[in-house]
């Protein structure tokens, strides 16, 4: 509980060589060799298929390469200017509650994105963190428009979590054009600098480290690798 490594990747990570190195990790977790890890990277532009992926969710399958992530959830995309955030903890020295995990990740986006005044929340049902959109057009209904600005996606190992979290800060949203975003049709995506926010993926990996300690508790992160 007292070795958590936090790691920062310059530059794009392949989507391979990330899972392999989350893989490793976690077995090494498991066996007691190794810490637990925070690894914040970007990915060049690709999409990953959950467990719940539908086939009919992936639009434009020749745009980008379309990797099975094993991870739960449905169709993503990762790419340049967004941060992602693999988290591998330990759950047996923590809390063995998947449901609490999940919701420990989504408080830890929302109290982030809170650090650059931006309101994000849960919605029943919808998986990820939402922002409520007054500036576009209400939905058929009269209900707001509300944009996805962080994903979430999580596994577990014999009580060992990996995968874990995407905050859209620059991306290039048109790329989102070729899925369905999680299996959500009626709502769009947006990201800290489409809100009008001049944040830099140092400034969010900032303000990752600040809130951490406060969801998950007892534990300071490392120096940034």
């Amino acid at each position: 509980m007292n070795r958590l490594e936090w790691r920062i990747s310059d530059g794009a990570v392949p989507y391979d060589e990330a899972l392999a190195t989350m893989e490793a990790r976690v077995a090494d977790i498991r066996a007691g060799r190794a810490g637990e890890m925070v690894w914040l990277l970007e990915h060049p532009p690709l999409y990953t298929a959950g467990t719940s992926a539908r086939a009919q969710d992936l639009l434009q399958p020749a745009r980008f390469p379309v990797h099975v992530a094993g991870r739960g959830g449905q169709y993503t995309y990762h790419g340049p200017g967004q941060r992602v955030a693999y988290v591998m903890l330990d759950l047996r020295a923590r809390r063995q509650d998947v449901r609490r995990y999940v919701s420990d990740l989504e408080e830890w986006t929302i109290r982030t994105l809170g650090r650059f005044n931006v309101k994000a929340e849960r919605r029943e049902g919808r998986v990820g963190v939402w922002v409520v959109r007054p500036d576009k057009p209400p939905l058929p209904d009269g209900s707001p428009r509300e944009d996805k600005i962080a994903a979430i996606g999580v596994r577990i190992r014999h009580w060992v979590a990996f995968h874990g979290i995407s905050i859209n800060v620059e991306p290039d949203l048109l790329h989102y054009a070729g899925i369905v975003p999680c299996g959500i049709a009626d709502h769009g995506v947006t990201s800290l600098v489409d809100l009008g926010l001049p944040v830099t993926l140092s400034d969010l990996d900032a303000a990752l480290a600040e809130t951490f300690e406060e969801v998950f508790g007892g534990i300071r992160p490392s120096a940034a690798a």
